[in-house]
């Protein structure tokens, strides 16, 4: 049965031998194994990161239309609640 997806990769001399190596040494079955390992995790972390961009992006979003609307705390009193939800000794902010 022919994978999904198949691709040609041309690696430096010493690529080659770093795969095939660690194949070798028993690290993965294939070289291909070891080169869908190494796609897969850069994938998940491109995928993740892009799901933390998104929220991130949703918060300041939200943010902004709070501020807008006029739903904002001043400095000293958002810092005082921050102490007190952490449990912090209260002190005044003095900018």
């Amino acid at each position: 049965m022919k994978p999904a997806g198949q691709m040609t990769l041309t690696l430096t001399a010493e690529l080659e031998q770093f795969v095939r190596d660690e194949v070798r040494r028993g690290a993965f079955a294939s070289s291909s194994e070891y080169i869908r390992e190494l796609v897969r995790e850069r994938y998940l972390k491109e995928r993740d990161r892009a799901a933390k961009l998104r929220a991130l992006e949703a918060a300041l979003s939200r943010g902004i239309a709070d501020a807008d609307a006029g739903r904002t705390v001043p400095l000293d009193e958002a810092f005082a609640q921050l102490r007190t939800a952490l449990g912090l000794p209260d002190k005044s902010f003095d900018p």
